[in-house]
């Protein structure tokens, strides 16, 4: 049988030896578990067989094995229980686990792990206890309404999930003492003002200094308030409506 787990590579935010991602490094030893995103048993019914925990996501994971002898793991939606059946296909029931395109799932009904481009797997709405909702459909494509209450346009032939994903109350859980994040590999954050002036443009000054006249910025010196991105994006056309609500049609 094929591995499903391997041990995770700790690179503590460093590459090449340069730090490239603040804040990390330490941690526990974990093991990385190699998830179906793109749901690539077509047309063959699977049965859970348990599920997991992750050290590397907030969602717990599906242990599924296929009739045709093949292990995966699956992300786990609300209700998918052990000795459950489930398949992706064009013609699967709608029931939490299984995974349709979304020109076949009816309107009003909670998918996750929804692919923007067909075949590359899900790419959005994967965290824990997330959903989204399919608000609608055109000619030529299926809305979906995004957790963060964006309507975005999906090709029909994208495939996504049924159902909410699972450990619901994962934003509700309290960590309860510094040394557990450092287990998780998350370093402490220093504030730019209590640096030196050599560490943070924000470092420096007699005492509790502040910011004062300065521009707010970040440790590499770029502008740390007002426009610090380009909103311009290839796929912004598909945005029907933004998390604000305002339309965008027309």
């Amino acid at each position: 049988m094929r591995r499903l787990k391997s041990i995770l590579q700790k690179r503590s935010g460093r590459a090449h030896g340069k730090v490239v991602v603040r804040h990390q490094g330490g941690g526990e030893k974990r093991f990385m578990r190699e998830v179906d995103f793109k749901r690539s048993k077509l047309d063959i019914w699977g049965k859970v067989e348990g599920v997991e925990y992750d050290p590397n996501r907030n969602a717990l994971l599906a242990v599924v094995l296929y009739t045709d002898g093949t292990r995966v793991y699956i992300l786990a939606p609300v209700g998918l229980k052990i000795g459950d059946k489930i398949i992706a296909s064009e013609a699967a029931p709608v029931t939490p686990g299984n995974a349709l395109p979304l020109k076949n799932i009816p309107v009003g009904a909670l998918v996750h792990n929804i692919e923007i481009t067909r075949g590359k797997g899900g790419q959005i709405v994967k965290g824990a206890g997330s959903a989204a909702t399919i608000f609608g459909k055109e000619d030529a494509w299926v809305l979906v309404k995004l957790p963060s209450g964006e309507i975005r346009r999906f090709d029909p032939e994208c495939y996504a999930s049924i159902g909410q994903v699972g450990n619901v109350d994962a934003k509700n859980e309290v960590l309860g003492k510094a040394g557990r994040v450092r287990h998780m590999g998350i370093r402490p954050s220093v504030r730019g003002v209590a640096m030196n002036p050599d560490s943070h443009p924000h470092g420096g000054g007699e005492g509790r200094s502040g910011i004062g006249m300065k521009h707010p910025k970040t440790v590499y010196g770029r502008s740390a308030v007002g426009k610090t991105r380009n909103k311009k994006k290839y796929s912004n056309r598909m945005i029907v409506q933004r998390k604000g609500g305002k339309s965008l049609l027309g």
